[in-house]
């Protein structure tokens, strides 16, 4: 059974950084794809990163590329979002999920079978 737990949100002040986790207690990994997803308040829920189930490819949303990197621990069963050049506009709440092999596109959230609970990201400018 897959179980996903974030940790790693804070209070941060705009240009600084933060490393989110996501740990999959079922230990399952090796045979998931993780992705992480925001939302804020008012707005609906938006792609964030992803890794493939390989761990060879990861994604990005386009507002994110080169201020945050996507790496997992098969070891460790977790997955890490490292997040720098942090911006208000990041606010948000984080979330990390796990989809299941197949044919699909990581950028979807309905592609996901298992999500976290969430950890909030508050950058202050």
């Amino acid at each position: 059974q897959v179980q996903l737990v974030e940790s790693g949100g804070g209070l941060v002040q705009a240009g600084g950084s933060l490393r989110l986790s996501c740990v999959d207690s079922g230990r399952t990994f090796r045979s998931l794809a993780m992705g992480w997803f925001r939302q804020a308040p008012g707005k609906q829920r938006e792609f964030v990163a992803a890794v493939s189930w390989s761990g060879g490819t990861t994604f990005y949303a386009d507002f994110v590329k080169g201020r945050f990197t996507v790496s997992q621990d098969n070891a460790k069963s977790t997955s890490y979002l490292q997040m720098n050049s942090l911006k208000p506009e990041d606010t948000a709440l984080y979330y990390c999920a796990a989809s299941t092999p197949r044919i699909a596109n990581l950028r979807r959230s309905d592609v996901y079978d298992y999500w976290g609970q969430g950890t909030q990201v508050t950058v202050s400018s």
